[in-house]
């Protein structure tokens, strides 16, 4: 193994007597710390990069005001407290062990908060409930199961793998989209500084011209003059263009009308209904797979999906649900959903296997939905290259041609 192949992680465990051990440790990769630990007999809790973790500590600061929790600060609560319940803890006894190492102080003052709640006698679920919306309604439900069940280790870990899959669902969408983004802002950077400070070096050259300019050229030099003279209007009316789009888009009936259109755009309405078919047999698999009532599970799962238009179609599923109608069924008359997914639901319901088909139509669609963006992708980039490449182009032009009708003045 090479020095550069090394990395040197940060670790906090907890001895089988319960003692809570901190430490740093060179390894190639995580799975290298975890395999250490427990050869040594230990629990690891967490493992993590020292250059990472500093870098987490500096942006947990930095967001240390916000009400809700991050994902990131979720997905370690939720990691932790079933890593210790599945090593045989009990649950206070692992609380306390999550207040100790926590390094936020946001995140350690609601542990504090959850373990009073269950030291005065509250469930685990209760405890989370009556921390002010700060776990979903998703996540005390599946607690509360698991609870049902006596089986509170099993349902944080199919918590934490649901929380997991969710994340690289969003991870994979969010890295995609850098390029474009990037490439779009260097697009609107570039034709700024042109317009700014580039064509008006020929302003004068053209006016001491006296002689009328081609429309193009006029047109780039009145852009040119707009921008260098109002645009800090054009940026404040941009703003207000942005803050006007999202007040609207707050008022339920225009997101509504909004949310239609967008399954009806090619491309876009396609990758939106894959990605909350992903998001609601994800959901809905997990909640049933911890024993939550179908019904109560369509009435969370629904919370899942980002566009209004498909959450209401479950509901109204849901309600012929009541009536005995299969699940599979009532999606495929809303003809709203991938009919693929809908196949294979059908499939798990006449099997007796709904959870577990599921959980496979959520695997499918996570890697539709990757595919889905790839293709918009292949499709944007080009098209932002070009049309960049063609106003650039133009601006050049334009001002070439009125330079070069300099030659036809006369002499």
């Amino acid at each position: 193994m090479r020095a550069d192949d090394v990395t040197l992680y940060h670790y906090k465990a907890v001895s089988t007597e319960g003692q809570l051990l901190e430490g740093e440790m060179e390894s190639a990769d995580r799975a290298g710390v975890i395999a250490r630990i427990q050869e040594s007999g230990h629990i690891l809790i967490r493992a993590e990069p020292v250059a990472a973790r500093r870098l987490g500590v500096l942006l947990r600061q930095a967001l240390r005001r916000r009400r809700r929790l991050a994902r990131r600060e979720l997905a370690l609560f939720t990691q932790e407290l079933s890593s210790l319940l599945h090593a045989g803890l009990p649950l206070d006894r692992s609380l306390q062990i999550m207040i100790d190492i926590a390094d936020d102080k946001r995140l350690r003052q609601l542990t504090v908060r959850v373990q009073q709640a269950v030291r005065g006698g509250a469930a685990l679920s209760a405890a989370l409930e009556m921390q002010d919306a700060t776990f979903s309604r998703f996540y005390i439900s599946l607690i509360r199961a698991a609870e049902a069940a006596g089986a509170l280790d099993i349902g944080l870990a199919r918590l934490v793998e649901y929380l997991d899959r969710a994340k690289a669902l969003r991870d994979s969408v969010t890295s995609a989209l850098i390029y474009p983004a990037i490439l779009a802002t260097v697009a609107g950077v570039s034709l700024i500084v042109i317009l700014s400070y580039v064509v008006p070096q020929f302003t004068q050259l053209f006016a001491d011209m006296g002689k009328a300019l081609p429309v193009s050229t006029q047109v780039v030099i009145a852009a040119a003059e707009l921008l260098r003279n109002y645009g800090w209007a054009l940026a404040l009316l941009l703003v207000a263009g942005v803050l006007l789009i999202r007040v609207q888009l707050a008022r339920p009936h225009v997101r509504y009308r909004w949310q239609r259109r967008v399954l009806r755009l090619p491309l876009v309405g396609d990758l939106a209904r894959k990605l909350d078919m992903a998001r609601l047999c994800r959901s809905l698999g997990t909640l049933l797979s911890n024993g939550v009532p179908l019904l109560n599970a369509l009435a969370i799962a629904k919370e899942s999906l980002s566009n209004g238009v498909l959450a209401e179609a479950v509901a109204r599923a849901a309600e012929n649900v009541k009536q005995g109608r299969g699940l599979a069924d009532q999606l495929v008359a809303a003809r709203l959903f991938p009919a693929l997914g809908l196949q294979m639901i059908k499939v798990g319901e006449e099997t007796g296997q709904l959870d577990v088909m599921l959980l496979r139509v959520a695997d499918v669609y996570d890697r539709e939905v990757g595919h889905a963006v790839q293709r918009m992708l292949t499709l944007l980039e080009p098209a932002l290259i070009i049309g960049l490449g063609l106003m650039i182009a133009g601006i050049i032009m334009s001002i070439l041609v009125a330079i070069l009708s300099i030659n036809e003045l006369p002499l």
